[in-house]
């Protein structure tokens, strides 16, 4: 297992820097000019040529694609820096840390509804198929599935915040010179809204997919003969059926958890929640460069890591599937 998880390791460090030069030369020949968007208005022509060239120096931006990409890998290897951000003027890594943060509270409680929900119903609707709850929640998974985001989170906005009332209609809660249940509390309001909408859309097809794992456990002979043997109904669906359904399962329950470090960017951007979805799509309108190629660099990453992760809990749940 430890040769597997140190060869993969190996394998992921060539496709991590392949992935960082596309999205490097993609940002390079984006339109816009970033030393332009962070210079001060109203300067004078000769100011202008003078900050211009001091700033483009700066940044590094006077050399050539493979100079700017070397001196780019350099200070995010060994200085931990991600560039520098026109949009905001400092450092990348200076912008992304609270919206991250927020992005990571606000889809560990979108997970927890998620998980809670998605399997349980979807073992339910396995055992009991083809009766009113599975054709039920197969319509509705559906009519939610195919929904978009956007206009999901303003019909919740509606009814919620605009109709009832009952609700903000989104932003950032103000917890200044708040207790510490009143801080709980401001949150709380705050992410019931994008917590709905976001399990709403996301568990739709993770319950038909727990469904389908769990019917074809179900239909194994092994199944059959442990019915045969009379043992309890329970003890057959989650310690048989359910062991040998977790293998496609556990990719789900995988990318659940590493969703944690992923934004919602229209999500986010509906609702005024400051978050690394929102952040990103800020800078795509900005033509923000450097912000574009560490964020799209990070999700990358996250994603490889995820396929890792799941090939070595493969290899866990089943003893059969041997990692080599």
């Amino acid at each position: 297992m430890l040769r597997y998880i140190v060869k993969r390791i190996l394998i992921l460090i060539p496709v991590i820097i392949v992935i960082s030069m596309i999205l490097f030369t993609i940002a390079y020949f984006m339109p816009g000019d970033p030393v332009h968007a962070m210079l001060p208005p109203g300067l004078r022509p000769e100011q202008y040529d003078q900050f211009y060239s001091a700033m483009q120096e700066r940044l590094g931006l006077d050399k050539s694609l493979p100079e700017q990409y070397v001196r780019w890998v350099y200070e995010v290897i060994l200085k931990g820096e991600l560039g520098h951000s026109t949009m905001g003027n400092r450092h990348v890594a200076m912008m992304i840390g609270t919206p991250l943060t927020n992005t990571i509270i606000l889809n560990v409680f979108v997970n927890i509804c998620y998980l809670l929900v998605a399997l349980p119903l979807g073992i339910k609707i396995a055992v009991k198929r083809g009766g009113l709850l599975d054709n039920g929640v197969q319509i509705g998974s559906l009519a939610t599935y195919s929904i978009p985001s956007f206009f999901l989170s303003l019909s919740l906005i509606f009814i919620f915040a605009v109709w009832l009332g009952w609700l903000p209609m989104g932003g950032m809660p103000n917890t200044f010179m708040l207790s510490w249940s009143e801080n709980i509390m401001q949150w709380a309001r705050h992410l019931i809204l994008p917590v709905v909408t976001l399990t709403l859309i996301n568990i739709a097809g993770a319950i038909r997919y727990i469904r389908n794992a769990m019917i074809d456990a179900l239909s194994q002979d092994y199944i059959r003969t442990a019915r045969s043997k009379g043992l309890n109904e329970k003890i057959v669906i989650y310690s048989h059926a359910m062991r040998n359904a977790m293998i496609p399962i556990s990719t789900i329950i995988v990318g659940v958890v590493f969703s944690l470090f992923s934004g919602a960017a229209i999500t986010e951007t509906v609702f005024a929640y400051n978050g690394i979805g929102r952040l990103l799509l800020m800078g795509v309108r900005q033509l923000d460069r450097m912000l574009i190629v560490s964020m799209n660099l990070f999700f990358a990453a996250i994603n490889v890591s995820a396929m890792l992760v799941a090939d070595i809990i493969y290899g866990l749940v089943d003893p059969r599937v041997k990692l080599k």
